[in-house]
Protein backbone atom coordinates (compact mmCIF):
# COMPACT_ATOMS: atom_id res chain seq x y z
CA UNK A 1 0.00 0.00 0.00
CA UNK A 2 1.24 3.10 -0.84
CA UNK A 3 1.31 5.63 2.40
CA UNK A 4 1.96 9.13 2.00
CA UNK A 5 2.62 10.41 5.40
CA UNK A 6 -0.29 13.02 6.70
CA UNK A 7 0.75 16.70 7.13
CA UNK A 8 2.86 17.11 9.92
CA UNK A 9 4.83 20.43 11.00
CA UNK A 10 8.01 21.40 8.89
CA UNK A 11 10.29 20.29 11.38
CA UNK A 12 9.10 16.44 11.07
CA UNK A 13 10.95 14.29 8.48
CA UNK A 14 8.34 12.83 6.17
CA UNK A 15 7.88 9.95 3.65
CA UNK A 16 5.82 8.37 0.77
CA UNK A 17 5.91 4.93 0.23
CA UNK A 18 5.63 1.99 -1.96
CA UNK A 19 6.74 -1.73 -2.09
CA UNK A 20 5.30 -5.10 -3.39
CA UNK A 21 6.48 -8.82 -3.02
CA UNK A 22 5.79 -11.87 -5.26
CA UNK A 23 6.68 -15.46 -4.71
CA UNK A 24 7.21 -15.49 -8.34
CA UNK A 25 7.57 -18.76 -10.34
CA UNK A 26 8.40 -20.50 -6.64
CA UNK A 27 5.75 -21.81 -4.40
CA UNK A 28 6.81 -19.74 -1.61
CA UNK A 29 8.24 -16.42 -0.64
CA UNK A 30 11.51 -16.36 1.23
CA UNK A 31 11.41 -12.07 1.19
CA UNK A 32 10.47 -10.53 4.00
CA UNK A 33 10.18 -6.69 4.47
CA UNK A 34 8.56 -3.94 6.32
CA UNK A 35 8.99 -0.29 6.88
CA UNK A 36 8.36 1.49 9.99
CA UNK A 37 7.39 5.37 10.72
CA UNK A 38 6.82 5.89 14.13
CA UNK A 39 4.66 9.04 15.59
CA UNK A 40 6.29 11.67 17.47
CA UNK A 41 8.80 11.96 19.54
CA UNK A 42 9.92 8.31 18.15
CA UNK A 43 10.55 10.14 14.66
CA UNK A 44 12.65 12.78 16.13
CA UNK A 45 14.45 10.48 18.25
CA UNK A 46 15.05 6.97 16.04
CA UNK A 47 13.63 8.46 12.61
CA UNK A 48 12.25 5.79 10.16
CA UNK A 49 13.40 2.43 9.34
CA UNK A 50 12.83 0.15 6.27
CA UNK A 51 14.34 -3.22 6.12
CA UNK A 52 14.74 -6.07 3.37
CA UNK A 53 15.49 -9.55 4.15
CA UNK A 54 15.79 -13.09 1.13
CA UNK A 55 16.01 -16.24 3.02
CA UNK A 56 18.46 -18.98 0.90
CA UNK A 57 16.82 -20.52 -1.43
CA UNK A 58 18.23 -23.87 -0.82
CA UNK A 59 17.45 -23.96 3.32
CA UNK A 60 13.63 -24.97 4.27
CA UNK A 61 14.51 -22.01 7.11
CA UNK A 62 14.95 -19.49 4.80
CA UNK A 63 11.68 -17.87 5.22
CA UNK A 64 11.45 -18.39 8.96
CA UNK A 65 15.21 -16.26 9.01
CA UNK A 66 14.38 -13.78 7.20
CA UNK A 67 11.08 -12.59 8.63
CA UNK A 68 13.28 -13.09 12.18
CA UNK A 69 15.60 -10.66 10.45
CA UNK A 70 13.07 -8.11 9.64
CA UNK A 71 10.79 -8.19 12.33
CA UNK A 72 13.32 -8.20 15.03
CA UNK A 73 15.50 -5.31 13.32
CA UNK A 74 11.69 -3.08 13.45
CA UNK A 75 11.20 -4.22 17.15
CA UNK A 76 14.57 -3.85 18.67
CA UNK A 77 15.64 -0.84 16.80
CA UNK A 78 13.00 1.05 18.10
CA UNK A 79 13.63 -0.04 22.05
CA UNK A 80 17.00 0.83 21.80
CA UNK A 81 17.91 4.17 24.19
CA UNK A 82 17.42 7.01 22.61
CA UNK A 83 20.31 8.15 23.78
CA UNK A 84 22.13 5.47 21.03
CA UNK A 85 23.55 6.53 17.44
CA UNK A 86 21.56 4.96 14.69
CA UNK A 87 24.68 3.07 14.13
CA UNK A 88 25.33 1.46 17.65
CA UNK A 89 21.51 0.73 17.66
CA UNK A 90 21.27 -1.21 14.58
CA UNK A 91 24.34 -2.45 14.80
CA UNK A 92 23.67 -4.08 18.55
CA UNK A 93 20.47 -5.24 17.09
CA UNK A 94 21.58 -6.98 13.95
CA UNK A 95 24.18 -9.00 15.68
CA UNK A 96 21.70 -10.38 18.42
CA UNK A 97 19.48 -11.52 15.41
CA UNK A 98 22.61 -13.13 13.53
CA UNK A 99 23.61 -14.90 16.66
CA UNK A 100 19.86 -16.02 17.60
CA UNK A 101 19.80 -17.39 13.83
CA UNK A 102 23.35 -18.89 14.35
CA UNK A 103 21.96 -20.44 17.35
CA UNK A 104 19.21 -21.93 15.65
CA UNK A 105 21.35 -23.25 12.75
CA UNK A 106 23.73 -24.86 15.33
CA UNK A 107 20.74 -27.06 16.77
CA UNK A 108 19.22 -27.94 13.59
CA UNK A 109 19.68 -31.31 11.40
CA UNK A 110 22.66 -30.17 9.66
CA UNK A 111 24.73 -28.06 12.60
CA UNK A 112 27.64 -27.76 10.08
CA UNK A 113 25.90 -26.67 6.79
CA UNK A 114 24.90 -23.48 6.46
CA UNK A 115 23.34 -23.68 2.67
CA UNK A 116 20.56 -25.62 5.21
CA UNK A 117 20.51 -23.33 7.87
CA UNK A 118 18.87 -20.02 9.10
CA UNK A 119 20.52 -18.15 6.53
CA UNK A 120 19.69 -14.99 4.93
CA UNK A 121 20.88 -11.51 3.09
CA UNK A 122 19.89 -8.00 5.02
CA UNK A 123 19.28 -4.62 3.91
CA UNK A 124 18.30 -1.70 6.26
CA UNK A 125 17.78 2.04 5.47
CA UNK A 126 16.67 3.89 8.38
CA UNK A 127 16.30 7.69 7.52
CA UNK A 128 16.78 10.47 10.37
CA UNK A 129 16.69 13.91 10.41
CA UNK A 130 18.76 14.76 6.96
CA UNK A 131 20.76 11.61 7.36
CA UNK A 132 20.21 8.43 5.76
CA UNK A 133 21.90 5.53 7.37
CA UNK A 134 22.40 2.07 5.55
CA UNK A 135 23.05 -1.24 6.79
CA UNK A 136 24.08 -4.09 4.47
CA UNK A 137 24.68 -7.82 4.21
CA UNK A 138 24.63 -10.44 1.38
CA UNK A 139 23.53 -9.34 -2.20
CA UNK A 140 20.45 -7.50 -2.05
CA UNK A 141 21.05 -3.95 -2.68
CA UNK A 142 20.14 -0.54 -1.34
CA UNK A 143 19.76 2.02 -4.57
CA UNK A 144 19.46 6.13 -4.77
CA UNK A 145 17.99 7.33 -8.40
CA UNK A 146 20.17 9.53 -9.52
CA UNK A 147 19.25 11.30 -12.43
CA UNK A 148 16.96 8.98 -15.28
CA UNK A 149 18.93 6.05 -13.75
CA UNK A 150 19.78 4.29 -10.20
CA UNK A 151 22.30 4.91 -7.81
CA UNK A 152 24.50 1.56 -6.15
CA UNK A 153 24.75 2.07 -2.87
CA UNK A 154 25.85 -1.37 -1.52
CA UNK A 155 28.52 -3.66 -2.67
CA UNK A 156 27.03 -7.56 -3.32
CA UNK A 157 28.71 -9.72 -1.09
CA UNK A 158 28.58 -12.42 -3.51
CA UNK A 159 31.73 -14.70 -4.61
CA UNK A 160 31.61 -15.80 -8.13
CA UNK A 161 33.39 -19.17 -8.70
CA UNK A 162 32.27 -19.09 -12.69
CA UNK A 163 29.90 -18.50 -15.08
CA UNK A 164 27.35 -20.68 -13.95
CA UNK A 165 28.38 -21.19 -10.03
CA UNK A 166 28.65 -18.32 -7.23
CA UNK A 167 27.84 -18.51 -3.38
CA UNK A 168 27.29 -16.01 -0.87
CA UNK A 169 30.10 -14.33 1.06
CA UNK A 170 28.51 -13.10 4.00
CA UNK A 171 24.99 -13.34 5.55
CA UNK A 172 23.23 -13.08 8.75
CA UNK A 173 23.49 -16.71 10.44
CA UNK A 174 26.27 -17.95 8.55
CA UNK A 175 28.15 -17.60 11.27
CA UNK A 176 28.57 -16.98 15.14
CA UNK A 177 29.42 -13.20 13.86
CA UNK A 178 28.62 -10.98 11.06
CA UNK A 179 30.43 -7.81 9.20
CA UNK A 180 27.98 -5.25 8.29
CA UNK A 181 28.64 -2.80 5.87
CA UNK A 182 27.71 0.68 7.05
CA UNK A 183 27.37 3.63 5.10
CA UNK A 184 25.89 7.64 6.03
CA UNK A 185 24.79 10.00 3.62
CA UNK A 186 22.98 13.45 3.89
CA UNK A 187 19.29 13.56 2.09
CA UNK A 188 17.25 16.26 0.75
CA UNK A 189 13.84 16.96 -0.24
CA UNK A 190 12.79 14.68 -3.35
CA UNK A 191 15.49 11.74 -2.66
CA UNK A 192 14.31 8.64 -3.75
CA UNK A 193 15.80 5.27 -2.38
CA UNK A 194 15.02 1.89 -3.79
CA UNK A 195 15.86 -1.35 -1.62
CA UNK A 196 15.75 -5.08 -4.00
CA UNK A 197 16.22 -8.34 -3.58
CA UNK A 198 18.26 -10.44 -6.77
CA UNK A 199 15.03 -11.48 -8.24
CA UNK A 200 14.35 -7.92 -9.04
CA UNK A 201 17.89 -6.09 -10.06
CA UNK A 202 19.13 -9.04 -11.85
CA UNK A 203 16.23 -9.07 -14.39
CA UNK A 204 15.40 -5.24 -14.16
CA UNK A 205 18.22 -2.67 -15.76
CA UNK A 206 18.72 0.53 -13.45
CA UNK A 207 17.76 3.10 -15.77
CA UNK A 208 14.26 0.57 -16.18
CA UNK A 209 12.89 0.81 -12.26
CA UNK A 210 14.11 4.68 -12.66
CA UNK A 211 11.85 5.42 -15.46
CA UNK A 212 9.26 2.82 -13.57
CA UNK A 213 9.31 5.29 -10.42
CA UNK A 214 9.29 8.37 -12.00
CA UNK A 215 5.96 7.60 -14.41
CA UNK A 216 3.93 5.46 -11.75
CA UNK A 217 0.99 7.52 -10.43
CA UNK A 218 1.90 6.70 -6.79
CA UNK A 219 4.64 4.71 -5.44
CA UNK A 220 2.69 1.31 -4.79
CA UNK A 221 2.29 1.16 -8.47
CA UNK A 222 6.27 1.67 -9.39
CA UNK A 223 6.88 -1.03 -7.19
CA UNK A 224 3.87 -3.25 -8.84
CA UNK A 225 5.35 -2.50 -12.04
CA UNK A 226 8.87 -3.22 -11.32
CA UNK A 227 8.01 -6.43 -9.96
CA UNK A 228 6.35 -7.80 -13.07
CA UNK A 229 8.84 -6.16 -15.46
CA UNK A 230 11.01 -8.90 -13.77
CA UNK A 231 8.73 -11.70 -14.33
CA UNK A 232 8.62 -10.86 -17.58
CA UNK A 233 12.45 -10.95 -17.80
CA UNK A 234 12.22 -14.10 -16.84
CA UNK A 235 13.42 -13.87 -12.89
CA UNK A 236 13.26 -16.92 -11.72
CA UNK A 237 13.76 -16.02 -7.71
CA UNK A 238 11.10 -14.36 -4.76
CA UNK A 239 11.00 -10.51 -5.99
CA UNK A 240 10.93 -7.96 -3.63
CA UNK A 241 11.13 -3.99 -3.56
CA UNK A 242 10.84 -1.02 -1.14
CA UNK A 243 10.60 3.08 -2.34
CA UNK A 244 10.95 4.81 0.15
CA UNK A 245 10.58 9.21 -1.12
CA UNK A 246 11.61 11.66 1.00
CA UNK A 247 8.66 14.41 1.14
CA UNK A 248 9.87 16.84 3.98
CA UNK A 249 13.43 17.20 5.66
CA UNK A 250 13.59 18.80 9.54
CA UNK A 251 14.49 22.20 9.58
CA UNK A 252 15.08 24.63 12.44
CA UNK A 253 15.04 23.17 15.80
CA UNK A 254 15.42 19.43 16.93
CA UNK A 255 12.49 17.67 18.25
CA UNK A 256 10.70 18.65 21.32
CA UNK A 257 12.69 16.58 24.06
CA UNK A 258 10.20 17.32 27.03
CA UNK A 259 7.16 17.28 25.79
CA UNK A 260 6.74 20.80 25.06
CA UNK A 261 8.74 22.85 27.34
CA UNK A 262 11.59 23.70 25.03
CA UNK A 263 8.77 25.94 23.79
CA UNK A 264 8.30 28.05 27.05
CA UNK A 265 9.39 31.08 27.93
CA UNK A 266 12.64 30.82 30.80
CA UNK A 267 11.22 30.84 34.18
CA UNK A 268 11.85 33.68 35.96
CA UNK A 269 14.12 34.55 39.11
CA UNK A 270 12.22 34.37 42.23
CA UNK A 271 13.38 35.32 45.60
CA UNK A 272 12.53 32.41 48.28
CA UNK A 273 9.90 31.98 50.38
CA UNK A 274 7.49 32.23 46.89
CA UNK A 275 5.37 29.64 45.24
CA UNK A 276 5.72 28.49 41.72
CA UNK A 277 4.11 26.31 39.05
CA UNK A 278 2.88 24.53 42.90
CA UNK A 279 6.24 24.19 43.84
CA UNK A 280 7.00 26.01 47.37
CA UNK A 281 10.59 27.61 46.94
CA UNK A 282 12.20 27.43 50.50
CA UNK A 283 15.51 28.72 49.65
CA UNK A 284 18.47 29.29 46.91
CA UNK A 285 20.82 26.31 47.00
CA UNK A 286 23.69 28.01 43.93
CA UNK A 287 23.21 31.02 41.96
CA UNK A 288 26.01 30.94 39.15
CA UNK A 289 26.56 32.92 35.47
CA UNK A 290 24.21 29.78 33.89
CA UNK A 291 21.85 28.94 36.50
CA UNK A 292 20.35 29.65 39.73
CA UNK A 293 18.96 26.43 42.20
CA UNK A 294 16.12 26.55 44.52
CA UNK A 295 15.55 24.03 47.46
CA UNK A 296 11.52 23.80 46.95
CA UNK A 297 8.93 21.21 48.10
CA UNK A 298 6.56 19.68 45.37
CA UNK A 299 3.41 19.37 47.99
CA UNK A 300 1.45 17.15 46.04
CA UNK A 301 4.99 14.23 46.08
CA UNK A 302 5.54 15.35 49.51
CA UNK A 303 8.95 15.75 48.07
CA UNK A 304 11.75 18.15 48.36
CA UNK A 305 13.44 18.97 45.31
CA UNK A 306 16.01 21.12 43.31
CA UNK A 307 14.16 23.47 40.97
CA UNK A 308 16.44 25.19 38.70
CA UNK A 309 15.83 28.28 36.18
CA UNK A 310 18.03 29.93 33.35
CA UNK A 311 20.30 33.05 34.52
CA UNK A 312 19.11 36.40 32.85
CA UNK A 313 21.96 36.51 30.82
CA UNK A 314 21.23 32.81 28.93
CA UNK A 315 17.83 33.38 28.74
CA UNK A 316 17.85 34.67 24.99
CA UNK A 317 20.08 32.09 24.10
CA UNK A 318 18.60 29.30 21.59
CA UNK A 319 21.90 26.77 22.28
CA UNK A 320 22.07 27.58 26.02
CA UNK A 321 18.40 27.15 26.03
CA UNK A 322 18.72 23.22 23.92
CA UNK A 323 21.03 21.96 26.51
CA UNK A 324 19.13 23.14 29.32
CA UNK A 325 16.27 20.93 28.45
CA UNK A 326 18.57 18.31 27.73
CA UNK A 327 20.01 18.27 31.52
CA UNK A 328 16.47 16.79 32.44
CA UNK A 329 15.60 14.51 29.59
CA UNK A 330 19.10 13.01 30.18
CA UNK A 331 18.47 12.05 34.03
CA UNK A 332 15.20 10.83 32.78
CA UNK A 333 17.45 8.24 30.42
CA UNK A 334 19.67 6.92 33.15
CA UNK A 335 19.28 4.81 35.43
CA UNK A 336 22.10 4.24 38.18
CA UNK A 337 22.49 5.39 42.13
CA UNK A 338 25.07 7.26 40.98
CA UNK A 339 23.68 9.64 38.67
CA UNK A 340 21.19 12.35 40.01
CA UNK A 341 17.51 11.22 39.17
CA UNK A 342 14.61 14.10 37.47
CA UNK A 343 11.74 14.53 40.04
CA UNK A 344 8.43 12.87 38.60
CA UNK A 345 6.72 15.51 36.20
CA UNK A 346 2.95 15.17 36.95
CA UNK A 347 1.39 18.70 36.00
CA UNK A 348 2.28 20.91 33.11
CA UNK A 349 4.35 23.78 33.54
CA UNK A 350 4.12 27.45 32.97
CA UNK A 351 7.81 27.77 31.98
CA UNK A 352 11.07 26.61 30.74
CA UNK A 353 12.99 24.99 34.51
CA UNK A 354 13.87 21.49 35.66
CA UNK A 355 13.47 19.83 38.45
CA UNK A 356 15.45 16.84 40.39
CA UNK A 357 15.39 14.79 43.11
CA UNK A 358 17.08 17.05 46.10
CA UNK A 359 19.98 15.13 47.76
CA UNK A 360 21.09 15.84 51.03
CA UNK A 361 24.49 16.17 51.82
CA UNK A 362 27.47 17.74 50.43
CA UNK A 363 29.56 18.51 47.23
CA UNK A 364 33.32 16.52 46.81
CA UNK A 365 34.72 19.86 46.56
CA UNK A 366 33.31 20.59 50.68
CA UNK A 367 34.63 17.04 51.41
CA UNK A 368 37.88 17.51 50.07
CA UNK A 369 38.39 20.69 52.60
CA UNK A 370 37.27 18.58 55.45
CA UNK A 371 39.34 15.75 54.51
CA UNK A 372 42.89 17.01 53.67
CA UNK A 373 44.52 13.63 53.32
CA UNK A 374 42.11 10.61 52.87
CA UNK A 375 43.11 7.09 53.93
CA UNK A 376 43.54 5.51 50.24
CA UNK A 377 41.19 2.68 50.71
CA UNK A 378 38.54 5.53 51.67
CA UNK A 379 39.37 7.40 47.96
CA UNK A 380 39.21 3.94 46.48
CA UNK A 381 35.26 3.84 47.35
CA UNK A 382 34.46 7.46 46.34
CA UNK A 383 36.31 6.93 42.95
CA UNK A 384 34.57 3.16 42.39
CA UNK A 385 31.34 5.00 42.82
CA UNK A 386 31.84 8.28 40.68
CA UNK A 387 33.27 5.59 38.01
CA UNK A 388 30.01 3.37 38.06
CA UNK A 389 27.97 6.50 37.50
CA UNK A 390 29.90 8.15 34.36
CA UNK A 391 29.76 4.48 33.22
CA UNK A 392 25.99 4.79 33.27
CA UNK A 393 26.91 7.73 31.15
CA UNK A 394 29.35 5.91 28.71
CA UNK A 395 26.71 2.42 28.37
CA UNK A 396 24.07 4.92 26.47
CA UNK A 397 26.56 6.86 24.57
CA UNK A 398 26.63 10.08 26.62
CA UNK A 399 29.92 11.84 27.92
CA UNK A 400 29.31 14.21 30.47
CA UNK A 401 32.03 16.70 29.96
CA UNK A 402 31.99 18.61 33.09
CA UNK A 403 33.21 16.18 35.36
CA UNK A 404 34.48 18.23 38.49
CA UNK A 405 34.31 18.31 42.49
CA UNK A 406 31.55 20.67 42.48
CA UNK A 407 29.44 18.54 40.19
CA UNK A 408 29.86 15.46 42.58
CA UNK A 409 27.59 14.62 45.63
CA UNK A 410 27.61 12.75 48.91
CA UNK A 411 24.60 12.30 50.30
CA UNK A 412 24.43 11.24 54.33
CA UNK A 413 24.92 7.82 53.52
CA UNK A 414 28.45 8.19 51.80
CA UNK A 415 26.28 7.48 48.25
CA UNK A 416 28.48 9.60 45.24
CA UNK A 417 25.61 10.91 43.06
CA UNK A 418 26.43 12.76 39.50
CA UNK A 419 25.17 15.88 38.70
CA UNK A 420 24.85 19.06 36.28
CA UNK A 421 24.42 17.35 32.79
CA UNK A 422 24.00 21.03 30.73
CA UNK A 423 27.41 20.00 28.97
CA UNK A 424 26.82 16.54 28.34
CA UNK A 425 27.00 14.99 24.63
CA UNK A 426 24.50 12.77 23.61
CA UNK A 427 25.63 10.60 20.37
CA UNK A 428 21.28 9.96 19.59
CA UNK A 429 20.58 13.86 19.65
CA UNK A 430 23.72 15.31 17.92
CA UNK A 431 22.51 12.56 14.32
CA UNK A 432 19.42 14.61 14.93
CA UNK A 433 20.69 18.18 15.46
CA UNK A 434 24.57 17.78 14.84
CA UNK A 435 24.68 22.03 15.95
CA UNK A 436 24.65 20.85 19.42
CA UNK A 437 27.92 19.07 19.22
CA UNK A 438 30.46 22.10 19.29
CA UNK A 439 33.60 21.72 20.13
CA UNK A 440 33.82 24.45 22.93
CA UNK A 441 34.99 23.70 26.14
CA UNK A 442 32.29 23.20 27.93
CA UNK A 443 33.44 21.92 31.36
CA UNK A 444 35.87 23.03 33.77
CA UNK A 445 39.50 23.55 32.18
CA UNK A 446 41.03 22.27 35.30
CA UNK A 447 39.42 19.01 34.67
CA UNK A 448 38.71 19.10 31.28
CA UNK A 449 41.06 16.61 28.86
CA UNK A 450 43.78 18.29 26.84
CA UNK A 451 42.31 17.00 23.16
CA UNK A 452 39.68 19.19 23.68
CA UNK A 453 42.01 22.12 23.85
CA UNK A 454 43.20 21.05 20.24
CA UNK A 455 39.23 21.22 19.20
CA UNK A 456 38.73 17.98 19.27
CA UNK A 457 35.59 15.98 20.26
CA UNK A 458 34.93 15.04 23.39
CA UNK A 459 35.25 11.03 24.06
CA UNK A 460 34.70 8.33 26.96
CA UNK A 461 38.32 8.59 27.42
CA UNK A 462 38.10 12.64 28.03
CA UNK A 463 35.43 11.97 31.26
CA UNK A 464 38.41 9.28 31.98
CA UNK A 465 40.69 12.08 32.12
CA UNK A 466 38.60 13.67 34.41
CA UNK A 467 37.77 10.98 36.98
CA UNK A 468 41.42 10.40 36.97
CA UNK A 469 41.93 14.36 37.80
CA UNK A 470 39.52 14.43 40.73
CA UNK A 471 41.09 10.91 42.52
CA UNK A 472 44.12 12.67 42.11
CA UNK A 473 43.08 15.48 43.80
CA UNK A 474 41.66 13.61 46.55
CA UNK A 475 44.62 11.75 47.55
CA UNK A 476 46.99 14.66 47.06
CA UNK A 477 45.07 17.74 47.69
CA UNK A 478 46.98 19.20 44.34
CA UNK A 479 46.40 18.58 40.24
CA UNK A 480 48.87 16.42 38.10
CA UNK A 481 49.73 19.33 35.62
CA UNK A 482 48.90 22.36 37.86
CA UNK A 483 47.86 24.60 35.87
CA UNK A 484 49.48 24.13 32.60
CA UNK A 485 47.00 21.75 30.37
CA UNK A 486 44.72 24.92 29.48
CA UNK A 487 47.78 26.42 28.73
CA UNK A 488 49.00 23.76 25.97
CA UNK A 489 47.05 24.39 23.26
CA UNK A 490 48.66 22.80 20.66
CA UNK A 491 50.31 19.51 20.38
CA UNK A 492 53.68 20.14 20.60
CA UNK A 493 52.87 21.65 23.88
CA UNK A 494 51.16 18.91 25.17
CA UNK A 495 53.98 16.83 24.69
CA UNK A 496 55.98 18.71 27.13
CA UNK A 497 53.11 18.40 29.81
CA UNK A 498 54.82 16.88 33.05
CA UNK A 499 53.07 14.73 35.20
CA UNK A 500 53.81 15.47 38.89
CA UNK A 501 54.36 12.05 40.58
CA UNK A 502 51.58 11.76 43.36
CA UNK A 503 54.60 10.13 45.36
CA UNK A 504 56.40 13.60 46.30
CA UNK A 505 52.86 14.72 48.35
CA UNK A 506 52.39 11.15 49.48
CA UNK A 507 55.71 8.93 49.50
CA UNK A 508 54.24 6.25 51.71
CA UNK A 509 51.63 4.97 48.46
CA UNK A 510 52.10 1.96 46.71
CA UNK A 511 54.12 3.38 43.34
CA UNK A 512 51.32 1.38 41.00
CA UNK A 513 48.53 3.83 42.35
CA UNK A 514 50.71 6.39 40.82
CA UNK A 515 51.05 3.90 37.61
CA UNK A 516 47.08 3.99 37.57
CA UNK A 517 46.77 7.85 38.23
CA UNK A 518 49.73 8.49 35.22
CA UNK A 519 47.74 6.42 32.60
CA UNK A 520 44.24 7.70 33.65
CA UNK A 521 45.38 11.19 33.30
CA UNK A 522 47.92 10.91 30.16
CA UNK A 523 47.88 13.80 27.73
CA UNK A 524 47.53 11.22 24.68
CA UNK A 525 43.97 9.65 25.05
CA UNK A 526 44.93 6.89 23.44
CA UNK A 527 47.91 5.91 25.94
CA UNK A 528 44.87 6.84 28.33
CA UNK A 529 42.67 4.14 29.79
CA UNK A 530 39.64 3.45 27.72
CA UNK A 531 37.07 2.32 29.84
CA UNK A 532 36.54 3.53 34.08
CA UNK A 533 36.41 -0.35 34.88
CA UNK A 534 40.03 -0.77 34.05
CA UNK A 535 41.12 2.24 36.21
CA UNK A 536 39.09 1.21 39.28
CA UNK A 537 40.76 -2.52 38.88
CA UNK A 538 44.09 -0.98 38.72
CA UNK A 539 43.15 0.89 41.61
CA UNK A 540 42.72 -2.27 43.72
CA UNK A 541 45.24 -4.86 41.93
CA UNK A 542 49.06 -3.63 41.21
CA UNK A 543 49.40 -3.91 37.63
CA UNK A 544 52.99 -5.42 36.89
CA UNK A 545 53.48 -2.71 34.41
CA UNK A 546 53.44 0.03 37.15
CA UNK A 547 55.88 -2.01 39.37
CA UNK A 548 59.35 -1.03 39.18
CA UNK A 549 62.77 -0.98 40.77
CA UNK A 550 62.45 2.43 42.38
CA UNK A 551 60.77 0.58 45.01
CA UNK A 552 61.40 -2.57 47.08
CA UNK A 553 58.84 -5.49 47.35
CA UNK A 554 58.84 -4.71 51.06
CA UNK A 555 57.85 -0.95 50.47
CA UNK A 556 54.80 -2.33 48.12
CA UNK A 557 53.40 -4.69 50.34
CA UNK A 558 53.77 -2.52 53.88
CA UNK A 559 54.49 0.74 53.62
CA UNK A 560 54.92 1.37 57.36
CA UNK A 561 57.28 -2.07 58.17
CA UNK A 562 59.47 -0.53 55.90
CA UNK A 563 60.08 2.75 57.27
CA UNK A 564 59.83 1.11 60.72
CA UNK A 565 62.57 -1.36 59.78
CA UNK A 566 64.28 1.91 57.95
CA UNK A 567 64.06 3.74 60.94
CA UNK A 568 65.82 0.97 62.63
CA UNK A 569 68.56 0.42 60.74
CA UNK A 570 68.75 4.15 60.97
CA UNK A 571 69.34 4.35 64.39
CA UNK A 572 71.36 1.46 65.15
CA UNK A 573 73.81 3.08 62.28
CA UNK A 574 74.03 5.80 64.99
CA UNK A 575 74.39 4.56 67.96
CA UNK A 576 76.95 2.74 66.20
CA UNK A 577 79.20 6.01 64.59
CA UNK A 578 78.30 7.50 68.23
CA UNK A 579 79.87 4.16 70.02
CA UNK A 580 83.35 4.78 67.44
CA UNK A 581 83.73 8.11 67.89
CA UNK A 582 83.20 7.66 72.18
CA UNK A 583 85.86 4.44 71.87
CA UNK A 584 88.41 6.75 70.18
CA UNK A 585 87.97 10.12 72.41
CA UNK A 586 90.88 10.24 74.61
CA UNK A 587 90.20 10.30 77.78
Amino acid sequence: MSAAAPTRPAQDLTVSIGQHSAAGRKTANQDFHGILVPPQPGLGRKGIAAALADGISTSAAGAAASETAVKSFLGDYYATPDTWSVKSSALQVIAAANSWLYAQTRRGRDPNDADRGYVTTFDALVLKAATAHLFHVGDGRIWRVAGRSLEQLTEDHRVVVSAAESYLGRALGANGRVDIDYLMLGIERGDVFVLTTDGIHEHVRPRDMAAAIAAAGDLDAAARAIVEAALAAGSPDNLTIQILRVESVPEGEPADLLGGIDGLDPAPLLDPPAEFDGYRLLRTLHSGPRSRVYLAEDPAAGARVALKVLSHDLRDDPAQRRRFVMEEWIARRIDSPHVLKAHPQTRRRSHLYTVMRYVEGQTLTQWMRDHAAPELEVVRGLVEQLARGVQAFHRREMVHQDLRPDNVLIDAAGTVQVIDFGATKVAGVIEGDPRIDTADILGTVQYTAPECFLGERSTAASDVFSVGVIAYQMLTGRLPYGDAVPRAQTASAQRKLRYASALTVRPLLPVWIDGALRKAVHPNPQRRYQALSEFVHDLRHPNPAFTGARRSPLLERDPLLFWRLLSLVLLIAVLTLAAVLIARTPR
